[in-house]
Order: structure tokens, then C-alpha cells, then sequence
């Protein structure tokens, strides 16, 4: 449910995003009057407020609520799911920071060059609104970084769970990801993007790993692969004929996941107990046969293609490369694990 309302703060502002970028942009940061900006400003701030206070209730109530609250705690989840719940936390703020940053830049802000997805458009918005490109870099990433804080210390409050500092250092590093390279370099060279595929494991577990598709993409592991995708020509001598829509990606995942922590028996009515054997989790069915799995990392190197780099005139297609851009592009991939080197054809 939690990543099912972070899910929807990134189509909002996607969406956001899209209805502005269709429309003529008639009237820039110069020509703003002071009361347009103060307008703009108290309509950008406001409505990202009221959305964060109102989805932060709505996760309370359907998440929180039926389960027994407590005094604040922590909780050290840091060896769990072979940190693939960390990788997401950072993408997260990383595409919050870049959603923010977008909405800023129809405020009337001037902040990057290319039009990102995600995290963008708090910073575009901010811009619309007449803030500066500092104090959108500034807010864009305050805004993402304390709306994961807040589901972090939601969970500081719940006996189920608690407030992990592993989850609150990621998300400090893909917030300060984005903000870095808009300061310095006015532009994302490096992006943290997200791809998924099915996998063999959720019918095992499927209230943990998913029921069905939709869930399954959000709540299953093993299929997700997350990637710092490098734009290479943004990186040589002005003027190089390194086509600038290529990108190299590097990506990160695991599998044979079935459960958070290793070393976990799980039984057929749900209940856990402590595997002894070194690396092993086993899953016991109803009838008594007993499935083992042994976790392991995956790395992958493959290409990219950077939508935002593509020209077009088109408003329509700049909001769609802006959207899209957020995912890694189906392409053929070196994988390299435990068991030595494979080549995909195509990797998701």
C-alpha cells in the first residue's frame, strides 16, 4: 500500500506534468508580474501541501490503522531483500526530486535543460510559480526528501515495522543525487531509472510478493532491476559526434527471493521460524514438500536511450519522452553473477 501511494504521488505529478507541456508557454519567468508569481507560488505550494497531507491521512488510515501503534522505535531492516527495498527508496526521492523540478519549471522556474519525469516536476513547478533555480533544486529535493521521511516515521510508530535509518540514508542519497547534478551540472548525466519482468516466485508467497500483475511489479523483488543509466556524450568535449541520446547503463538486482530475511523457514499457515542452514530459505506446502532457495545478486551492463536528447517539435511527444524516461529500455544486456557471465538477447 505504501509503495501503491508513492505510485500514485508519481502519476499525479506525471500527469501534472503532461497537461502543462500540451499548452502554449506564452509567458516566461521575466515577463511574470509580482502577483502572478505570488498566485503561481500559493497555487504550486498549496496544492503539493494539501496532496501530501491528504495522501499521508489516507496511508494512515488504510495502512496503518489496523495494526497496533506504539512509542516511536527503530528498526534495522538493512540485510533484508539483498537491499533491492533500498535501491528503491533512492529512486524514489531521485524521481520525487525530478517531478518537483518539472512542476517548477511551469511555475517559471528555470532549472534544467531537458524535461525529466518523475522527481522533475516539483522543481518545474516551483519555476512556473517564480522561484529561483537554486530554491527549486532547493525545495524539489526538501519536498520529495520529507514526504519518504514521513512514511518513515509513520513506521517509527507501528509495532509491525519501525523507523529504518537504511531506508532514510537512501533516500538522502537519490534525493542528493538529483540535486547534485542539477547545481553543478544543470542537467541529469547520470539517471536512476527502474525495470521490471515476471518471475516464477510470487505464486509461492503471494501475499508478500503479489497476487496478480499490478501487484507483483510493486511488491516482487526478484523482477526489478534498477539502473544508473550514464549519458556518455555529456561527459566528452563539447562538439563530439557521440550520439547524445545513447546512453550506458549499469544495473543492479537479485532473486531467489521468497521471503525478507535469509535463513527463514516459512510454513504453510504463514508462520516463520529460523532456518539453521547457512543461505537457505524454505518454503513448506500443504503437503508437506519443502522448496529451497539460496538469494544471490545480479549485475547487468546494457544500453539506454535518453528520450529527453531525442528532438522534436512536438509538446505532445517532449511530455511523453519526459514520462518515459523514468524506465529502462528494453536492450540487449550482459548479466554477471554468481554463476559466471550471460547474454540477453532482450532484458526487461
Amino acid at each position: 500500500m505504501k509503495k501503491i501511494i508513492l505510485l500514485s504521488t508519481i502519476i499525479f505529478f506525471s500527469l501534472t506534468n503532461f497537461a502543462q507541456k500540451i499548452q502554449p508557454d506564452t509567458d516566461t519567468l521575466n515577463q511574470l508580474t509580482h502577483k502572478q508569481k505570488v498566485i503561481r507560488k500559493s497555487i504550486l505550494l498549496g496544492s503539493m501541501g494539501a496532496y501530501t497531507v491528504g495522501s499521508l491521512t489516507f496511508l494512515d488510515l488504510i495502512w496503518y490503522h489496523p495494526y497496533q501503534s506504539t512509542s516511536f522505535h527503530f528498526f534495522n531492516d538493512n540485510s533484508q531483500w539483498c537491499q533491492m527495498d533500498k535501491c528503491g527508496h533512492a529512486f524514489s526521492t531521485y524521481s520525487s526530486a525530478r517531478l518537483v523540478m518539472e512542476a517548477m519549471d511551469w511555475a517559471g522556474f528555470k532549472t534544467s535543460p531537458f524535461n525529466a519525469s518523475l522527481g522533475h516536476l516539483s522543481t518545474g513547478g516551483l519555476k512556473w510559480a517564480g522561484f529561483s533555480e537554486k530554491e527549486s533544486i532547493i525545495i524539489g529535493q526538501a519536498f520529495g526528501l520529507l514526504y519518504l521521511s514521513s512514511v518513515e516515521i509513520l513506521d517509527g510508530f507501528s509495532k509491525e515495522w519501525g523507523f529504518s535509518w537504511g531506508d532514510e540514508v537512501a533516500n538522502f542519497a537519490g534525493g542528493f543525487t538529483f540535486s547534485l547534478q542539477q547545481y553543478f551540472w544543470r542537467e541529469q548525466r547520470i539517471q536512476l531509472k527502474f525495470s521490471d519482468h515476471q518471475t516464477i516466485f510470487p505464486p509461492y508467497r503471494p501475499n508478500v510478493l503479489g497476487s496478480n500483475f499490478a501487484e507483483q511489479i510493486i511488491k516482487d523483488y526478484n523482477g526489478q532491476t534498477y539502473w544508473a543509466s550514464v549519458n556518455i556524450s555529456s561527459f566528452l568535449k563539447k562538439g563530439n559526434k557521440f550520439p547524445n541520446w545513447i546512453n550506458l547503463s549499469f544495473g543492479y538486482g537479485a532473486t531467489n527471493m521468497v521471503t525478507g530475511k535469509n535463513n527463514t523457514i516459512v510454513y504453510p499457515d504463514g508462520t516463520t521460524a529460523s532456518d539453521p542452514v547457512k543461505n537457505q530459505t524454505a518454503i513448506v506446502g500443504k503437503n508437506g514438500q519443502i522448496d529451497y532457495f539460496y538469494r544471490y545478486r545480479k549485475y547487468y551492463f546494457s544500453l539506454d536511450v535518453d528520450f529527453t536528447k531525442i528532438k522534436t517539435k512536438s509538446r505532445v511527444l517532449k511530455s511523453i519522452f519526459s514520462v518515459v524516461n523514468g524506465f529502462k529500455l528494453p536492450f540487449p544486456t550482459v548479466e554477471f553473477d554468481r554463476y559466471g557471465t550471460h547474454f540477453k538477447p532482450i532484458y526487461f
